[in-house]
């Protein structure tokens, strides 16, 4: 069992178990989805995207990732949904290790969105209604789940008959999130979820995020550079530098302007060192 880092306020209930486990998990650059395929010989990697990461995400979290462009903040969130398999460690779901998990099952109870989403030639109706039709929902159902978000996130009507073609990069972001919504899932992974949005919906869907975890409906681990963001929102924050966690910590007790210039010195470092 690894160590519970957080520090929580004392208003906080403790959960006893953790959700979710990161233990000791590194990835590397070039390396296969299979770890069955790869590095036979045991050469250390050239490249390592995450090295020795671990962390415990409790349920009704709102964690905050953040850390320079190629810290290995997405690198992360795919591992966490199974995109990518980890070099070394392992992580836990529920106490079960994710390998072991059936796909459909992990992906119902775990979702990811990532900031390029597809619709899949659907239109944004047919999007939204989508993971309750695989789960062979009663029409009424999605009916009503579907309107649920599509009046909490204000989707306009006349997005409804449009698809993927017809929408901007933050439209579609939007429909994305709104669709992962609709799916309930026990734990949404969102990669830079207000990159694309404008101020106003950006701060309809951090509200949303924020009362869906206090109120214990969902656990949120969400990648944002946009710092006042996350401090506003998220009640935990993890700093991710050069693929390794720097800091773990609750996010009323993060000192806010060393963090913000410690990601900019590394990414200023990164831009000469690319230049």
């Amino acid at each position: 069992m690894i160590p519970d880092s957080r520090t929580i306020p004392s208003s906080e209930p403790l959960s006893t178990e953790p959700l979710l486990q990161v233990a000791d998990v590194s990835l590397a650059a070039g390396q296969p989805r299979s770890p069955k395929t790869g590095n036979q010989d045991n050469t250390p990697p050239a490249h390592y995207l995450l090295q020795g990461i671990s962390f415990q995400v409790f349920a009704g979290d709102c964690m905050g990732l953040v850390g320079p462009s190629g810290s290995g903040k997405t690198s992360l969130l795919r591992v966490l949904n199974r995109l990518n398999e980890p070099l070394s460690g392992a992580v836990y779901f529920e106490n079960r290790k994710l390998s072991q998990l059936p796909v459909v099952q992990l992906r119902q109870a775990i979702v990811l969105v990532l900031q390029e989403s597809k619709l899949l030639g659907m239109t944004v109706q047919q999007a939204l209604e989508y993971p309750l039709v695989l789960r062979k929902q009663p029409a009424h159902v999605i009916q009503q789940r579907v309107g649920e978000w599509i009046e909490r996130l204000y989707i306009p009507a006349d997005w409804l008959e449009r698809t993927e073609l017809q929408l901007s990069v933050g439209q579609r972001q939007l429909v994305a999130i709104a669709r992962a919504l609709v799916a309930q899932p026990r734990l949404l992974l969102l990669d830079e979820p207000t990159a694309a949005l404008d101020v106003g919906r950006s701060q309809t869907l951090l509200t949303v995020l924020k009362e869906l975890t206090q109120q214990g409906q969902m656990t949120v681990l969400m990648a944002n550079h946009q710092l006042e963001m996350v401090q506003q929102v998220c009640t935990r924050v993890l700093h991710l530098n050069q693929g390794k966690l720097a800091q773990d910590a609750a996010s009323n007790q993060i000192d806010w302007p060393a963090l913000r210039h410690n990601i900019l010195t590394a990414e200023t470092q990164q831009t000469q060192e690319w230049g």
